[in-house]
């Protein structure tokens, strides 16, 4: 039995993954300061990833899978208190890319500030270079939006929520613009053939090769709820972000690299009926943000469009 660590293990994509290789048959450890409840089957290494005291030196795992790197100093701190271990696989983020580049990125493609994503894409570069200094054949993973079941943002369980109350969904402009996504299910699916494989290329832009406009998203969110959208689209040059999930920013990854091993993906249609199932049990593990507070008090009572 493969013995893997996972960081983190409590919210969302960390959690997902260790009750995913649980389920697997892997005995899985997660790192964390307990302060949350843990995916039942795992084996909780309580502690601090900057304060570990050694507590990792006499441990051998097959996988490290590093969910929660944020900045270098998470790397730095984590890999210095490692013991024995096969193989390391970093969640990274697409926000490495920066948003004047050339479309679709690949994984050469320049990195550095992204003005919407700002600390958070540098930071995410900074943990890569550290990584890589010290672990050379460390995988890392790019991903775009990931959702799916145990997703904690509010970003389809809002429009889940407008689809429930029966409300008109205010979409910006002529919800052309475009998103990727990956469900995280495929993130884990992938990360099981990386363990098994060991691919020659180490650093993966991931995600569904298709991309869609977010009107078809916001449609297919409401289709999984059996309903169709009554849309009000909005062209006030106002952020987009009081109302809506995501930023004015439409780009998409390369996943070449991906396809190779791993090339069948899970629809949107199928991966956003299996998040609603759950939401609909799990609403509360949400956090929400106060979107219809805003679209009632400045979109729906006093402009037109």
């Amino acid at each position: 039995m493969k013995k893997i660590l996972v960081t983190g293990g409590t919210t969302f994509v960390s959690k997902y993954v260790a009750q995913y290789f649980v389920n697997a048959g892997y005995e899985v450890f997660v790192l964390n300061r307990n302060s949350k409840p843990q995916v039942p089957g795992v084996k909780l290494i309580e502690g601090d990833r900057h304060n570990l005291g050694g507590v990792l030196k006499d441990m051998f795992f097959d996988v490290v899978a590093d969910i929660t790197a944020y900045n270098e100093n998470d790397i730095i701190d984590l890999v210095k208190e490692l013991g024995f271990f096969e193989q390391y696989i970093m969640i990274s983020s697409s926000a490495v890319y920066p948003e004047y580049g050339v479309q679709p990125f690949l994984e050469e493609s320049e990195k550095s500030e992204n003005k919407f994503w700002g600390a958070y894409g540098t930071d995410k570069i900074a943990a890569e270079k550290a990584l890589l200094e010290r672990v050379k054949d460390a995988y890392i993973l790019r991903p775009p939006y990931l959702y799916g079941p145990m997703n904690n943002v509010y970003r389809e369980a809002f429009v889940f929520d407008c689809a429930l109350a029966d409300r008109k969904f205010y979409l910006p402009k002529d919800g052309s613009m475009k998103l990727q996504f990956f469900h995280v299910k495929d993130l884990c699916s992938l990360m099981e053939v990386i363990m098994k494989e060991k691919p020659g290329e180490h650093i993966l832009n991931v995600g569904n090769a298709e991309v869609v406009s977010i009107k078809d998203w916001v449609t297919k969110c409401y289709e999984s709820l059996g309903k169709i959208p009554d849309f009000v689209n909005v062209y006030k040059e106002i952020e987009q972000r009081n109302y809506f999930s995501f930023y004015n920013y439409e780009y998409y990854l390369d996943v070449s690299r991906q396809s190779k091993i791993y090339p069948e993906t899970m629809s949107l249609e199928e991966g956003l009926k299996d998040t609603v199932k759950w939401y609909l049990e799990h609403s509360t593990e949400v956090n929400k943000k106060p979107y219809f507070e805003y679209i009632d008090e400045n979109l729906a009572v006093k402009w037109h469009y």
